[in-house]
């Protein structure tokens, strides 16, 4: 593998060139003993002062090239990028994924500011440092967190951390009193590029956090923090709960609503059901009056027979003639002449008296 020369530095102490020759004194051969990536995610990646790397062997100067086709597994390519990693979100997640998968064996180390170099050079911080140290240890892309890390890299920095290159996106960072705080990296060609994230950034979330101020003093009101941790005024804080009891009061009224349609789609769907039974009853009703009383229907026919059985009997046929000597009679004819016979001899009794 290449060695870095005596006379291959920088003016600013960074190796520039490699070369191929081996080195004038023999050395002998240490075997690598530096930190491997992370295989498995069942605890966050430790701090670079618990962990830092003690190999004994020579930190031999990788170009991107070599670093691209690959190093043996005991010696991984140290990559490092540092940030203020404020509100943790996608797009350093992605940088940082970018990063780790800049070669084929990497070992990410991730540097983050602290609050007095941040507030110092850039801002105030949503998140402590404490938070921000945190929130990059659990991600998975990262295999070391070093802790106050420098605004600039120094020489002794990398040399320190036997970093091999920088990754940032290739952005002039100005900063610091320089146009670009990365340029003697680049220069030194230990800078290899990565892709921002367009539309995610820790000042966008702050600016829709100030933009939608009201919403969110509202909203946190509302679950319990008081004014004073929210630095609201008197005036302000009534007005807020005011307008909650208002969005209260809308999405009761919103609910009654929905409730009222919901009942009404009900009520229409019984009604269709009972007007479509009613109908069908109807139908069968009408058809069974049709069948009694139409004009081939079963009550004529029985009003027939009834009819034909009561003329029947009020006119029978004539009976038979009897061996008495009395001539063959109707029951009603029987019945008159007895009837006579009866009324001619209680006449006759009565003349005898």
């Amino acid at each position: 593998m290449p060695v870095l020369t005596t006379d291959a530095e920088s003016e600013t102490g960074i190796p520039k060139s490699l070369s191929n020759e081996p080195p004038s004194e023999t050395m002998e051969e240490i075997e690598h003993t530096c930190p491997q990536p992370r295989l498995t995610l069942t605890a966050p990646a430790p701090f670079a002062d618990e962990t830092s790397c003690q190999c004994q062997a020579p930190h031999e100067k990788l170009t991107i090239a070599q670093a691209r086709l690959g190093t043996p597994v005991d010696r991984p390519v140290r990559v490092y990028a540092d940030g203020i990693f404020d509100l943790f979100h996608s797009g350093h997640a992605r940088a940082l994924m970018q990063a780790k998968t800049l070669f084929p064996n990497s070992y990410l180390l991730v540097g983050v500011c602290s609050d007095d170099l941040t507030h110092k050079f850039k801002g105030f911080t949503v998140m402590n440092e404490a938070e921000r140290y945190e929130a990059l240890r659990h991600c998975r892309y990262v295999d070391e967190v070093i802790r106050d890390a420098p605004w600039t890299l120094t020489p002794e920095f990398l040399e320190k951390h036997k970093i091999d290159f920088v990754a940032h996106d290739d952005i002039p960072y100005s900063s610091a009193g320089s146009d670009d705080v990365y340029k003697h990296i680049k220069e030194a060609g230990m800078f290899v590029p990565t892709q921002r994230t367009e539309g995610i950034s820790t000042s966008d979330i702050i600016t829709r956090i100030v933009r939608d101020y009201d919403v969110y003093a509202r909203r946190n009101l509302q679950r319990g923090y008081t004014a004073k941790e929210l630095n609201v005024s008197f005036i302000n804080e009534k007005k807020y709960r005011f307008q909650n009891q208002v969005d209260k009061m809308k999405e009761k009224v919103k609910n009654v609503e929905e409730r009222s349609k919901e009942f009404v789609n009900r009520v229409e769907e019984k009604s269709h059901d009972l007007i479509q039974k009613w109908e069908e009853k109807s139908r069968e009703f009408i058809g069974n009056f049709l069948e009694l009383f139409g004009p081939d229907g079963a009550w004529k026919q029985m009003f027939q027979e009834r009819s034909s059985r009561m003329l029947q009997a009020l006119s029978p046929k004539q009976s038979p003639v009897k061996k008495e000597g009395f001539l063959s009679e109707t029951p009603k004819t029987f019945f008159v002449l007895s009837l006579r016979r009866v009324l001619g001899q209680s006449h006759k009794k009565s003349i005898h008296t």
